[in-house]
């Protein structure tokens, strides 16, 4: 399957990253160490470093999935008719406000916000800066994440809090989710790319047993196991599934883009990364932002194949997709259950 709308949009984030690194030279940073294209690029490798040290571990674990979940809901927040920020990073100034609405409302939501908000002061950073950089920083640290990961600095301070109702919730229909991306701007497709993050995602917004239980068996691994195992007839003991990730699967506007990822990981990655960029400049002018992408770790590859767990095979899925059918995939028999992560 070719995602020509989406690979139109990675050649412009691409164009974007260009006009932004105007300045080709490199100058020192005062901490002696980093050379930078733009001398306003310098503070985020000092963050960088703090990030990794003291926040996520260098890992791929809770913090940094809860630090991309929160581009999301920060970026959401904005409509052409009820106005809002969008990727302002309101979500932390007004996070009184914000942490109230039914979708921030759990504790992954806050503990993200809580972890993230003594830096805004702590470097004089914007808040709607630092929401996408740790999102960004967080994401690099699992294996398989896209390469040339895009940060932009220069958004403003927000001014208000987001308008309540304009992040999606899990219990929505595939209608009411695709007219509110539709109305900042993406399409079904880019619904679907966006929705690669989950590949890394688990259910840290609940407490008690089912706290970390993670959307696939490679909770750990930004890859395509995450599209296979929603278009299952059932989860495997210990997952989870949102139910708005089950329909999506299914529903004739995104079922083909969803199982195109199955096998075509090179194109979930570019699509991701390319739907990413778009997300963190909703409601920014992109021409105030200086791109300081050489900041952002490089990624691990990670060339596993997709593939049933368990007992389950072809057999077992919903298939959806009508122009094209379900590929053949291995079997791992080893994996049974999953572990909370």
């Amino acid at each position: 399957m070719v995602f020509k709308e989406l690979f139109a949009l990675a050649s412009v984030a691409a164009s974007l990253s260009g006009s932004y690194a105007a300045i080709t030279k490199h100058v020192p940073c005062p901490d002696g160490i980093h050379t930078a294209t733009n001398t306003a690029c310098c503070t985020w490798f000092t963050i960088l470093d703090d990030l990794q040290a003291n926040l996520f571990d260098n890992e791929c674990g809770q913090e940094a999935r809860e630090a991309l979940r929160l581009t999301f809901h920060d970026a959401m927040g904005f409509s052409p008719e009820t106005g809002g920020g969008g990727a302002d990073g309101s979500i932390i100034t007004f996070a009184s406000t914000e942490l109230t609405y039914a979708a921030n409302d759990d504790g992954g939501v806050q503990d993200i916000v809580t972890n993230l908000t003594p830096f805004v002061s702590k470097y004089n950073v914007t808040p709607g800066d630092l929401v996408f950089f740790a999102g960004v920083v967080g994401l690099s640290n699992c294996p398989g994440a896209p390469t040339g990961l895009q940060f932009l600095t220069g958004r403003p301070l927000p001014v208000a809090a987001a308008p309540d109702g304009l992040v999606s919730l899990p219990t929505d229909s595939v209608s009411t989710i695709l007219a509110r991306f539709a109305d900042v701007g993406f399409s079904a497709d880019e619904v679907v790319a966006l929705l690669a993050s989950h590949s890394v995602a688990a259910a840290d917004g609940i407490s008690g047993t089912g706290h970390g239980a993670p959307f696939d068996s490679t909770a750990a691994v930004f890859d395509s196991q995450f599209f296979v195992e929603t278009q299952l007839n059932e989860t495997l003991p210990g997952a989870v599934r949102l139910p708005s990730d089950g329909l999506l699967a299914r529903d004739n506007r995104t079922a083909c883009t969803w199982q195109g990822f199955v096998t075509d990981e090179d194109g979930m990655r570019s699509a991701f990364a390319a739907a990413l960029i778009k997300l963190s400049v909703v409601a920014q002018t992109t021409s105030d932002l200086t791109d300081c992408s050489e900041v952002i770790p490089g990624v691990q590859v990670d060339t596993a194949e997709p593939y049933f767990p368990g007992t389950l095979t072809i057999t077992d899925v919903d298939q959806a997709c009508t122009a094209t059918p379900f590929p053949t995939l291995t079997q791992d028999a080893a994996v049974t259950s999953l572990a909370p992560v």
